[in-house]
């Protein structure tokens, strides 16, 4: 019995050192999802044309521009009593309104634009009087024949808003108000104009107007004259139609950071009259301090030897509030 007792033990033994050496099987303890458990239902895709209804976009394409500037300038000197530097109180005010539309479509173009400037001065003891006076309508279509060059057709009218008078110093050294010298369409311009045009960029163009017309009207009959010419017009008439050769040269152009140049120069020969022909330079520089405050410096040369023989120059230096939009 011992001997058997002892030999069961050891088999035992033995058998439990087997299973302990033996590694478990991972693999066995894994457990593997049934495949297409969950059911996918996979969709049919289709391609078809989907047809936009126009009146859905309302596309529009606009074919004008238009830029408009106004301002106001204002100039103010004042000296006291005993201020031994000389001078005089004076002060003046102007205005000034820009208006330029433009049509560009394929090879045509339409541009319209609206000039418009008063001004008024007033020294001391003496009376007030203009400084500037202007209304110019310019309005041209053209017609691109190149990259430069186009054929055009412009009209353009021009006169003044009101009542101009010489001054002088009567008896008792007042300042008094003299004779009419120019009115309301006294005188006023309209002039037709078709020939060709050079356009290198948008800030300058050159027009050749081979074949112009200007009318000339004095609708102020006290500057009608028996005894000499009003305007080029002829004694005893109010109006005067003259076949000519114009040369208009437009400059718009940004020379500096906040510095602008403006200009127009007309040059106005009549075929029967070259000798005697019109020149006229406006002129502007401008300088933008702020957004809306600017100082401009002006300046008109005008040489009409059927209204003087001497050269006509204005100029003007002012501080003013130039608004401008589209900015």
């Amino acid at each position: 019995m011992k001997y058997i007792f002892t030999l069961s033990t050891l088999v035992i033994f033995a058998l439990q050192g087997s299973v302990f050496a033996q590694d478990p099987d991972l693999d066995q303890l894994r457990q593997t999802p049934p495949k297409e458990s969950l059911p996918v239902k996979i969709p049919e895709l289709k391609v078809q044309e989907v047809v936009i209804p126009q009146s859905t976009l309302d596309l529009k394409v606009n074919y004008w521009r238009t830029w408009t500037s106004f301002g106001i300038n204002a100039n103010q000197a004042s000296f006291s009593d005993n201020w031994n530097g000389g001078g005089v109180n004076s002060i003046s005010i102007g205005g000034t309104f820009d208006r330029k539309s433009t049509y560009t479509k394929d090879d045509k173009n339409f541009t319209t634009q609206l000039i418009l400037k008063y001004g008024t001065l007033k020294n001391k003891n003496q009376l007030s009087r203009k400084s500037n006076d202007r209304i110019f309508w310019d309005n041209k279509a053209a017609l691109k024949l190149s990259k430069y060059w186009s054929l055009f057709a412009s009209l353009a009218w021009e006169t003044q808003f009101v009542e101009g008078y010489t001054y002088y110093e009567d008896e008792d050294g007042n300042d008094t108000r003299g004779d009419v010298i120019s009115n309301f369409m006294a005188p006023g311009y309209t002039t037709e104009s078709v020939g060709i045009e050079y356009t290198p960029d948008k800030s300058f163009s050159l027009r050749f107007g081979t074949g112009t017309a200007r009318q000339t009207f004095i609708l102020d009959d006290r500057l009608v004259f028996d005894d000499r010419k009003s305007f080029g017009v002829d004694t005893g008439k109010n109006f005067r139609n003259e076949l000519a050769f114009q040369l208009v040269a437009n400059i718009n152009r940004d020379i500096g950071e906040n510095l602008n140049l403006t200009g127009r120069y007309a040059y106005f020969a009549n075929y029967n009259e070259f000798n005697k022909a019109s020149h006229r330079l406006d002129a502007t520089l401008t300088a933008r301090v702020s957004r809306i405050i600017n100082v401009s410096l002006s300046g008109i040369l005008w040489y009409d030897k059927n209204i003087d023989e001497a050269v006509q120059t204005s100029q003007t230096l002012a501080l003013g509030i130039m608004y401008k939009f589209p900015r």
